[in-house]
């Protein structure tokens, strides 16, 4: 299956959003909820997609509770919409 960054993104995005800034979801949650048949074979695009949302700011890739550098982060990873990120968009709203 195909998809575009920006589908990863905005899917990403939107499942963090929805999780609030002080819960994780997992890389794989995205994966699934993009292609739940298919998951598995999205995950390489996903966590490039969160690493580069997380160099930009808009989130942050933790492990064990603690924010990490999504480059040097080995294993299990999770991400975290970032405060700022919360406090913006419901100034949009």
């Amino acid at each position: 299956m195909a998809l575009s960054e920006q589908q990863i993104q905005d899917c990403l995005m939107q499942l963090v959003r929805d999780r609030g800034p002080e819960k994780t979801i997992c890389p794989s949650e995205v994966a699934r909820a993009l292609s739940a048949d298919d998951w598995r074979s999205l995950m390489p695009q996903v966590r490039t997609v969160g690493m580069a949302l997380a160099q930009a700011g808009a989130i942050a890739v933790t492990q064990k509770g603690q924010v990490v550098d999504p480059q040097t982060a080995k294993g299990p990873i999770r991400y975290r919409l970032l405060h700022h990120e919360q406090t913006d968009r419901r100034a949009q709203s």
